[in-house]
């Protein structure tokens, strides 16, 4: 049996759908070690026989996948080593070869964090209520003993079967020629991109930031922070790229930037790959979480397929996937999943698809996105509160007369008239109150973000 730990200490680290915390103060090799070892006692109940790892491009990140392997072998499970992966790479694997993963990655985080996404075989989600409480429970009892062999090792590289597997679902082989700019942000784009993209003749790459380090030396791969967008921006325009890239740490994400430098909604990325979809598949069911734009599901309608919306979070989308057989889904944090990916996300499939939709138009991705942006957005908007609970129903009470309607699926979405709605949702592991507002213009945006923000940060 391993040593057990405190409860708070593993409740910092386990989190609702993954395991993240800083290197050496909250993760270190025993303590990934004993998450390896709890996951293959889960997986083995599960008919399992063998783990697939892959790690991203941190310093700490061959170690800690080493100490989690170990953990696996000494419950018998044998280990597949995909070496360097992109997070939607060992998604590939656990499809593809049918059996269990882990990819050692912190994401978008900062440099002296790391962590690990954990799945089942074909790529289904391992979250708080689908194994991640139980692996936490025995992590902090200590991970009993298995009596029987030692697992067995094996390497093997699977990216050129990736990028294969991924130009087989998107067509480019008639599209116009394209010149793309892509920011890696010295995350695994810089791995994945010239694989899957570099071999296509209709597209020039202008590469930035494809050096991989895990330091993070140009700025955070984090492309949801408008600040780490501005150097892909200024690239597209200096370059006269038709499109603009831009891939978070694991290169799980997707974000686009049209040929003018400036930034297209994930909602309408939704939204086109919704609309393809859907021409392949009528009727399809089209996940949506529930801050998507509503242009989302009155397209989808529009267009004959039935929207579902759920709450934030990757294990819910892939488990509402799962349950409806929905052909796509779509985030707006620019997490894109696919039923042809095992039901799980990929931002370089998204990528193909919006080069597929570009090249097969004569015309810039600015127009060809501006039929998808139906209304303004906020975008995510964070307040540090006190009383997450006390603020929310503060800002509820104060739109009383004008609320069309209110629901609690996740945080509170208010509806308010004329197609207006925002929602309010706390973290789950900081003391944050997110915001996200929606309405005609972006004159009624701004004014609702500042009645809303000024009640909530009162």
């Amino acid at each position: 049996m391993t040593v057990a730990r405190s409860a708070e200490f593993v409740n910092a680290v386990i989190k609702a759908y993954d395991v993240r915390g800083v290197v050496g103060e909250q993760i270190d090799a025993q303590f990934v070690r004993d998450v390896g070892a709890s996951f293959a006692r889960l997986m083995r109940t599960e008919g399992a026989t063998r783990v697939v790892i892959g790690h991203d491009m941190r310093d700490s990140s061959p170690s800690l996948a080493a100490a989690f392997a170990d953990g696996v072998l000494d419950q018998g499970l044998d280990v597949v080593h995909i070496g360097l992966a992109s997070t939607d790479q060992l998604y590939f694997a656990s499809g593809s070869l049918d059996c269990p993963g882990a990819m050692f990655t912190a994401s978008h985080n900062p440099a002296r964090y790391n962590g690990i996404k954990m799945c089942r075989a074909k790529a289904l989600p391992v979250g708080q209520d689908t194994g991640l409480a139980t692996i936490k429970s025995e992590v902090v009892a200590g991970v009993p003993a298995y009596d029987g062999a030692r697992g067995a090792a094996t390497e093997v590289d699977l990216l050129a079967d990736y990028a294969t597997y991924l130009r087989g679902l998107v067509d480019l082989d008639e599209i116009r020629p394209l010149t793309i700019a892509v920011d890696a942000g010295n995350g695994m784009g810089g791995h994945t991109v010239p694989a899957v993209l570099g071999t296509l003749p209709q597209l020039k790459i202008v590469p930035l930031y494809f050096e991989l380090d895990g330091s993070f030396p140009n700025h955070e791969a984090n492309p949801l922070d408008p600040k780490n967008l501005v150097d892909l921006q200024d690239l597209v325009r200096k370059s006269g790229a038709d499109i603009g890239l831009a891939f978070d740490g694991d290169a799980d994400r997707c974000f686009v930037v049209d040929e003018n430098g400036d930034p297209v909604s994930p909602s309408a990325i939704t939204a086109l790959v919704a609309e393809r979809e859907l021409a392949k598949e009528p009727g399809a069911v089209i996940i949506h979480n529930l801050i998507t734009s509503h242009a989302v599901p009155e397209l989808v309608t529009e267009l004959g397929g039935t929207p579902v919306r759920t709450r934030v979070g990757h294990s819910f989308i892939k488990q509402e996937m799962a349950a409806t057989g929905a052909v796509f889904g779509g985030e707006h944090s620019a997490h894109y999943y696919f039923r042809a990916f095992w039901g799980a996300d990929s931002g370089m499939l998204a990528a193909l698809h919006v080069l597929a939709a570009l090249g097969e138009k004569d015309r810039p991705i600015s127009e060809l996105m501006s039929s998808y942006a139906t209304y303004a957005a906020s975008g995510e908007i964070n307040s540090t509160v006190a009383d997450a609970k006390d603020r929310t129903m503060a800002v509820v009470e104060a739109f009383g007369d004008r609320t069309v309607s209110v629901d609690r699926l996740d945080g509170v979405t208010v509806q308010l008239p004329d197609h207006a709605w925002f929602n309010l949702r706390a973290s789950n592991t900081e003391p944050l109150l997110r915001l996200n507002v929606e309405a005609r213009s972006p004159e009624e945006v701004d004014a609702l973000v500042t009645e809303i923000l000024s009640i909530v940060r009162s």
